[in-house]
């Protein structure tokens, strides 16, 4: 009975801090409906509503805000103690959810699990990608890796790579078609793809112009929140691509992309943050994932820069 009320009261707290079934569920490892239909056993055998229901939104009721303010201190000392059980053990051990933008997973993530895996066999990563900023306390996140501009002050922040390296790069029949532009300023001659954020702002061109660091408008017949779309149309002679120096770089290794503008381009900057609020840094599984990232991701992130969203 008791062990029934407890999962219960765990579904009311994720759906209330998600404000969606469909989240929640996902979170939980359930389905909708049977996350529905715990809610309302819940709300039955208590004889109060607890949370408002519509076809865009869910939030608690007043009942359900004065239970979860009781709750969350209590789900979150059960957390800790488990967590501090878990410090005795051999090795670490748990799940840990994590939230990534499409990139990160792809090119972060992606080729470095496999052998975190062999190493810590009894922790289990749930990562959300989200090309959004997601918050990770609200969403009940242990941590989250996103460009360092873009985390929240009241975070703890571990830079997981070096700074981040652009690069303009075209194809060799794209050139074949289309003079080499000589300045950035040629560009504005050029079918110039541009990545949109989710958001709808564009990942700004930016270039060393008279010692400066200036944004030049560019063009083109080509936009995309997808930026595996736009390395795609680079290669296939479409337009002038703008990304990540490590995204290009297999492709210009490979003679598929050429490296243009290079003088003009800015320094290396930011990079990829992996960060988590205070109350988690006591988490062994969390250490070791920041311990091993740090060790293994090589110089420079292999991702288009500033998929969050925001510029």
């Amino acid at each position: 009975m008791r062990e029934a009320r407890f999962a219960k009261l765990s579904a009311f707290v994720a759906v209330a801090d998600c404000g969606s079934f469909t989240k929640a569920a996902a979170q939980l490892g359930l389905s909708t409906g049977s996350l529905s239909h715990a809610i309302r056993e819940l709300e039955e055998s208590l004889g109060v509503r607890l949370l408002n229901r519509t076809t865009r939104s869910v939030a608690p009721t007043e009942a359900g805000e004065k239970m979860l303010t009781r709750l969350r201190p209590l789900f979150e000392d059960i957390e800790a103690a488990v967590d501090e059980a878990n410090a005795f053990r051999d090795k670490p051990a748990g799940r840990l959810r994590l939230t990534v933008s499409p990139p990160v997973a792809s090119f972060v993530l992606a080729p470095l699990l496999p052998r975190f895996f062999a190493q810590y066999p009894e922790i289990i990563i749930d990562v959300s990608v989200d090309p959004v900023l997601t918050d990770i306390v609200a969403g009940r996140y242990d941590a989250g890796i996103r460009i360092g501009r873009l985390v929240a002050r009241d975070m703890i922040a571990v830079r997981i790579s070096d700074p981040l390296r652009l690069v303009v790069a075209a194809s060799p029949d794209y050139l074949a078609r289309h003079q080499r532009p000589k300045t950035p300023k040629d560009l504005q001659a050029h079918n110039c793809m541009r990545l949109r954020f989710p958001g709808g702002t564009f990942l700004p061109w930016r270039f060393v112009i008279d010692g400066e660091i200036q944004e030049l408008e560019v063009e083109g017949s080509l936009i995309a929140t997808d930026p595996d779309l736009l390395v795609r149309a680079a290669v296939d002679a479409v337009g002038v691509l703008y990304s990540l120096w490590d995204f290009a770089a297999p492709l210009i290794t490979a003679g598929k992309l050429i490296p243009l503008l290079e003088k003009w381009m800015p320094p290396p900057s930011d990079g990829f943050f992996l960060y988590y609020p205070s109350k988690r840094q006591k988490l062994s599984s969390l250490r070791v994932l920041i311990d091993y990232l740090r060790t293994n991701f090589k110089t420079g992130a292999r991702a288009i820069a500033g998929t969050d969203g925001q510029s």
